[in-house]
């Protein structure tokens, strides 16, 4: 047996729960957050802001969720979450009491959100089992994303990470790895990344931002073209939030209704009501993750 396997628990009932079979079938992967990671504060944090978040969105259906792990994995929960936030209406009965009726209620939930969000199966960091298994790493990846999604502006607590475990029963016993995983973005990675990209594209390189212009003023009017508008410069008419507001309009095929925004905007305050409007209209989609200064 794999010594980090035994290394990696503290608790014996952990270790002897996964000495069975009944836990982990054969070639079957496992990953869970080691106990010594269960009491960082920051996810401590961010389990509590989660809960309080999930009662407060479900206060009016009197709605109170206690923990996590306990009152999430049989689907209820997040059929009235999803409810709320998204206006969905799903196709699947509120109270499932069997668990195969819990399993198709999960089914049908987890595949509308992997559609709302955009997801291909690889990229999911839930399942149907997972959940149901009340496993709060995957129910934590499940619910950041659906705040994320939903309310991007949401102040999520950033750089929760955790130390994983992942364990596969092999031929030869259990076989496990350890690694580092973060549930919340990142910040300050994020942030030193974007700044050093921004620095080598406009201090190290000037030919290649020409060239990123070039292809963005042909994506643009790739598009805004079919409404009859052309851009030649992207700094003076992307100020004032129009072309922006009609751009985004053409590739989510919406119309914008022209009472909401002013196609002609006369003063700095209405050109800063357009931004601030496209930039509202990209962190509803999903598209927008980091802070912008609309000035």
């Amino acid at each position: 047996m794999d010594p980090d396997f035994l290394n990696a628990f503290t608790q014996p009932s952990t270790l002897n729960r996964f000495l069975t079979e009944d836990v982990i079938a054969k070639g079957e992967k496992r990953k869970l957050i080691k106990p010594i990671s269960s009491n960082n504060p920051k996810l401590e944090e961010l389990k509590l802001f989660l809960t309080e978040w999930i009662n407060r969105t479900l206060r009016e259906e009197h709605i109170v969720v206690k923990s996590l792990e306990e009152d999430l994995y049989d689907g209820l929960v997040l059929h009235h979450l999803l409810e709320n936030l998204g206006s969905l209406k799903l196709d699947v009965e509120k109270i499932a009491l069997t668990e195969k009726k819990q399993r198709q209620k999960l089914s049908v939930i987890l595949e509308v959100v992997a559609k709302g969000l955009q997801l291909e199966e690889s990229q999911l960091k839930w399942s149907v089992e997972s959940i149901l298994a009340k496993d709060l790493l995957s129910t934590l990846h499940l619910l950041v994303a659906i705040a994320k999604h939903f309310e991007p502006t949401l102040a999520l607590p950033p750089n929760v990470q955790v130390e994983t475990i992942t364990i596969e029963t092999t031929s030869r016993g259990l076989k496990t790895s350890i690694a580092v995983e973060y549930i919340t973005e990142n910040k300050e990675n994020i942030e030193a990344q974007s700044k050093d990209d921004a620095f080598e594209l406009f201090s190290c390189a000037p030919d290649k931002l020409d060239a990123v212009k070039k292809a963005l003023l042909q994506f643009v009017d790739q598009h805004v073209g079919k409404l009859g508008l052309n851009v030649k410069d992207i700094e003076s008419q992307f100020s004032d939030g129009v072309i922006l507001l009609l751009l985004i309009g053409q590739l989510e095929g919406y119309f914008l209704n022209l009472r909401n925004f002013f196609l002609t905007p006369a003063s700095t305050m209405e050109m800063l009501h357009n931004v601030n409007l496209a930039l509202e209209l990209l962190a509803d989609g999903g598209l927008l993750n980091f802070p912008v200064n609309s000035e």
